[in-house]
């Protein structure tokens, strides 16, 4: 009896533990394949990105993706892909995207001072808009080949004392 006690409670917790981690791979590998990774850096301090953008079509799924890789080099740090590239943020500082709201609503209105220091241009690679590309009903997602000019983005947030040199 006692036996029969023991089966059935470790059966239920083989069951019930195997399901859950079935779930948290399907979960872990599709956020995974949305994060910027870094395909390399430039000797002037820029970094070569691989970033993702959705949008309604091809020209807002990119332009949101440009936004991402420089949106990742301000806030977050490129912390995938090649060890070269600077894994710390230009802004330190917690809770800077609200302090600043105003400046970097401005500096990420479709149009802003961001598309200054983002280019899809580069020597080694050239223009390249990967061949990754996922649809989600009315929804394009991009992967996408940029260039950020992290010195001079860091030089801009100095200029206009979002951070202090």
């Amino acid at each position: 009896m006692r036996n029969k006690y023991l089966f059935a409670t470790l059966f239920l917790f083989c069951t019930v533990f195997g399901f859950a981690q079935r779930q948290q791979k399907k979960i872990a590998g599709a956020y995974d394949t949305y994060k910027t990774e870094c395909m390399g850096v430039e000797g002037d301090g820029s970094q070569t990105l691989k970033c993702w953008g959705s949008g309604k079509n091809r020209f807002d799924a990119v332009e949101q993706a440009k936004k991402n890789a420089v949106k990742d080099v301000l806030f977050t740090g490129i912390l995938n892909g090649r060890d070269e590239c600077n894994k710390k943020p230009v802004i330190f500082e917690v809770n800077a995207r609200e302090k600043y709201e105003d400046y970097f609503n401005a500096f990420f209105a479709d149009g802003g001072a961001y598309k200054t220091f983002v280019t899809m241009k580069d020597e080694s690679l050239g223009p390249k808009i990967t061949k990754d590309k996922k649809k989600n009903g009315s929804e394009v997602t991009e992967g996408v080949i940029v260039r950020v000019l992290r010195a001079d983005l860091k030089k801009k947030m100095i200029e206009d004392k979002i951070i202090q040199p």
